[in-house]
């Protein structure tokens, strides 16, 4: 097709939805488009001082963290998975939820309930003294330990991917290895783990973006990463410029890692052959010994990931809610839940803007481009908080000098602070919007069409009642997580607005990690709801397949 036919074909097929979704794109991409502009402009005066001294301990820490997680999650993730999925053992049930539970606790929260646990008078040293060790410890704050509290709360990614491979399998490539003689075990390392392969690596990129964003963790065990590098150039040497390069070192890191997510499933493909329900997936019961040794194996992540820190939580709680539990902090809390239910409802919004113009929209290439809008939870949220305190501060700048403002009226107020987190968990709400949307009989909508009635109308008369899970799902995933987030929200928040997050770790930086308890549990009882809905999801897409 030559350029004149070319442009025809892009005059006839241009619209107004696709003019919108140029919009709503270059609105979310803004944040992005700025790290990449301000790095033509030079890296600030100390950038030469921490090439030469600091840079390589940040790329260090970073690679060893990241090495050692892979490995404690793949396996803790896989191993359970395949457990409670292929076999059957007492708590089984139980355990198979249970082990989702961790992915309620952030790394954070779980480092200052480590520390405890781990401290002169914690419940490790306590149960030492019991046994008669008493002067036996074991120094928690360093990467190691650190890679150790990074696994335990990240590893259901790698379990709920794995799991989901494992559940979506038939049993005859299983029940045929085992007429040839193959037992369980080679046939799990032959067969079964190369297969989930694809799955496994999902799971675990996705770890490896969460431990890269890491910054409370971190910061509090002392270790230097990326994160925390940025933080240090941000605001204690003043400069944003040495931020935005090591911005960009990271953003690098982190879209490798999306690349080599992709590239190591290019080619493969994967068919089921379904049996009968009955047969389907039927797990083997071996014997007691080895049912007893299963049903520890998967208990143990259970155990460290969220029991003891919840334990170390509740003692401390018990210690310090009298002098925490105050006027100020019920205040503080309602502004948290007040924050994430506005931004929940904004996001989700700018996600069904963002599916259904690139649905009403006709031109391709604008179709396949949506998917860039939805980048935003594979950078870190430090990233995109720099991206949006440099042109939100120019602008207000620009209006003050037009004198149409005195004040600033974008910078380090609740409006940008929405517009972060919109950019940050945009994917969140997407992608349970979109497997809903897909789920709809196009024939419906076509039909509508067909008798006059224009797109806005088919939405709300026929697509929004079928898409309502979705939108549910969607406002609850990005909720808990907006609760949850840290690194963004301490550079983004106005200085007269808290949460939950920032003050638990205000109290751990200020050395009374005790009074991180209250906010700390709040927020792990308000993310045990997706935990919960989660599991759910995973047995009713496998009792479909």
């Amino acid at each position: 097709m030559n350029l004149k036919n070319r442009f025809f074909k892009l005059k006839r097929d241009l619209n107004r939805w696709s003019l919108l979704l140029l919009l709503v794109l270059g609105i979310v991409s803004i944040p992005i488009l700025t790290i990449g502009f301000k790095l033509f402009g030079g890296p600030g005066e100390s950038w030469n001082h921490i090439v030469d001294y600091v840079l390589f301990d940040y790329l260090k820490n970073s690679f060893l963290l990241a090495l050692f997680c892979s490995i404690i999650v793949i396996l803790f993730g896989v191993t359970t998975a395949w457990l409670v999925s292929r076999f059957e053992f007492p708590f089984r049930k139980q355990l198979e939820w249970l082990l989702i539970l961790p992915l309620s606790v952030p790394a954070y929260i779980m480092a200052y309930a480590y520390a405890g646990v781990f401290g002169y008078s914690g419940i490790f040293s306590k149960f030492m003294g019991f046994i008669g060790i008493g002067d036996f410890r074991i120094e928690i704050m360093n990467i190691y330990g650190l890679s150790l509290i990074l696994s335990i709360s990240l590893f259901p990614y790698v379990y709920v991917s794995s799991r989901t491979f494992f559940l979506a399998q038939a049993t005859n490539l299983l029940e045929a290895s085992r007429m040839l003689g193959i037992s369980e075990f080679k046939s799990f390392f032959k067969l079964i783990f190369p297969l989930a392969r694809p799955a496994i690596i999902a799971g675990l990129v996705l770890v490896l973006m969460e431990v890269l964003n890491d910054y409370g963790a971190a910061s509090y065990y002392g270790v230097s990463t990326f994160t925390t590098g940025i933080f240090r150039s941000w605001f204690s040497l003043g400069e944003p410029e040495t931020a935005i390069y090591l911005s960009a070192i990271l953003l690098l890191i982190v879209f490798g890692l999306i690349l080599f997510e992709k590239w190591q499933r290019r080619h493969l493909k994967f068919t089921s052959a379904k049996t009968s329900k009955q047969n389907y997936n039927s797990r083997i019961k071996p014997r007691k010994v080895n049912q007893m040794w299963f049903s520890i194996i998967c208990f143990i992540p259970v155990f460290l990931g969220f029991i003891l820190p919840v334990i170390q939580l509740f003692i401390w709680l018990k210690q310090t809610f009298s002098t925490v539990w105050t006027a100020e902090f019920i205040s503080i809390t309602l502004e948290s839940f007040g924050i994430a239910f506005l931004t929940a409802s904004v996001t989700v919004f700018v996600a069904l803007l963002l599916l259904f113009f690139t649905k009403w929209n006709k031109i391709r290439l604008l179709k396949i481009s949506s998917k860039l809008g939805v980048l935003g939870y594979a950078i870190p949220g430090i990233i995109i908080a720099i991206g949006v305190l440099i042109p939100s501060l120019y602008l207000d700048k620009w209006l003050i000098e037009k004198n149409i403002t005195s004040k600033l009226i974008l910078n380090a107020t609740l409006i940008a602070l929405v517009y972060a987190y919109v950019v940050r968990f945009l994917a969140v709400a997407y992608q349970p919007l979109e497997s809903s949307s897909l789920k709809i009989d196009r024939s419906l909508s076509d039909s509508s069409k067909v008798l006059g009635q224009g797109n806005f109308k088919t939405f709300f008369k026929i697509e929004f009642p079928l898409i309502r899970v979705g939108l549910l799902s969607a406002f609850i995933l990005v909720f808990i997580d907006i609760l949850k987030e840290l690194p963004l929200t301490l550079i983004m928040k106005p200085y007269d607005v808290n949460t939950l997050a920032v003050k638990a770790f205000e109290y751990a930086s200020d050395e009374m990690v005790s009074s991180a308890a209250l906010p700390s549990l709040l927020i792990i009882l308000t993310a045990l709801i997706p935990a919960i809905f989660l599991n759910k999801l995973l047995l009713k897409n496998a009792s479909n397949s």
